[in-house]
């Protein structure tokens, strides 16, 4: 099986791609896999790393404000789309897939169209509740289109879609809570996790700020934080509010958390952004979570995500717009203090899972290629 894998520009496009590529290796040992992946994103790190070879092209997507800066960018835009064409079709034709797979990103546009019209069968893979555009712009030219959440449904009418999921890496589904306390050394005092990211993340860093500083004063909760590695001012915002961390055993600040799997078992409740891969992680594992969506994403899709939990009682939300450290507290507590209504919302969340995403994906490759 010689398998096309195109997606790129963030790790919630690229990060799918590699985990349906390492799930047919797993399947199929001999299977070819090439990933193609705009020449400056940041799947030809990801991708390396991964151990698998990847193609370059050069694309970008068009600009909707109206200036001179952005009429040039999208006449660069319509050159790139011609030439990445071009490219695109050089690299399927020498490789020769048996199908290519498209996981979203302005470079799954141009190589998947191309393979499409080569007569390559192709599927595409949409992570959101709200699709983005180069998805949906592919619909009518693919075999199958597999959606994360059923929400997505609306957006791909007359297309054959199929719920699949989103993958999530094997160390999320077998990590488990007590065992995953004991060795952070947590005692039985609720724990608390939150991540932002390096970019657009100010806020969050800001409102859970408060919520550390009073915790370093009373210590009622523990509290793991990740503030994001370009944000190295957060610890001088801590010591302005009083926060001295090598007096405060109940609280871990890190810039990045390297762990996942072993924090979130151990959470009873969970602060973060709303993007794909992390809902679906803290649906496997059934967390109570707080979503503060990015308004900074490309048609805000990250506030469709976690509205698909939202509205089955899988989650609260506080939009950006009304973030704060007083509310971001409020809240948290009378989350912690209602086991009742803590135990629902994880159990809710626990029931969105989609555990067996990698196992449908391939299932869908399969029928594709007529090999059942």
């Amino acid at each position: 099986m010689k398998v096309l894998l195109a997606g790129g520009g963030t790790a919630g496009h690229i990060n799918p791609a590699l985990a349906i590529a390492g799930y047919i290796k797993t399947k199929q040992p001999n299977a070819e896999i090439l990933f193609i992946g705009n020449k400056n994103g940041m799947e030809q790190r990801l991708v390396t790393e991964a151990g698998y070879e990847i193609k370059s092209i050069t694309i970008s997507g068009f600009r909707r404000s109206i200036s001179p800066k952005s009429t040039v960018e999208n006449l660069r835009t319509v050159s790139r789309t011609v030439t990445s064409s071009m490219k695109a079709k050089k690299i399927i034709s020498d490789f020769a897939p048996d199908i290519c797979i498209g996981t979203g990103g302005y470079v799954s546009g141009p190589v998947v169209r191309t393979a499409a019209k080569m007569g390559i069968p192709c599927i595409i893979h949409e992570q959101n509740a709200y699709p983005g555009v180069t998805n949906k712009m592919l619909t009518s030219r693919v075999k199958k289109v597999m959606l994360a959440v059923d929400a997505a449904k609306p957006y791909f009418n007359g297309a054959d879609v199929l719920i699949t999921g989103n993958p999530v890496r094997g160390e999320i589904l077998t990590a488990y809570k007590e065992t995953s306390r004991k060795k952070l050394g947590l005692d039985q005092r609720p724990m608390i996790l939150s991540f932002g990211g390096s970019l657009g993340a100010k806020k969050v860093n800001e409102s859970v700020a408060e919520l550390i500083a009073r915790s370093a004063k009373d210590g009622r909760y523990q509290h793991i934080h990740a503030y994001g590695g370009k944000n190295e001012w957060f610890n001088d915002l801590l010591r302005e509010k009083g926060v001295e961390l090598s007096e405060c055993p109940n609280l871990d600040i890190r810039p990045y958390i390297d762990n996942m799997n072993e924090c979130m078992a151990a959470a009873d409740l969970v602060i973060c952004r709303a993007g794909a891969i992390t809902l679906s992680e803290i649906q496997a594992m059934g967390k109570p979570s707080i979503l503060i969506p990015s308004p900074n994403v490309a048609e805000n899709h990250q506030y469709h995500n976690a509205m698909a939990l939202v509205n089955k009682g899988a989650a609260e939300m506080i939009e950006e717009s009304d973030l704060s450290g007083e509310t971001l507290i409020k809240r948290v507590d009378a989350m912690l203090e209602d086991s009742e209504k803590l135990a629902s919302i994880g159990e809710n969340c626990r029931k969105m899972a989609i555990t067996d995403a990698n196992e449908r994906i391939y299932s869908v490759i399969k029928k594709v290629l007529n090999l059942v």
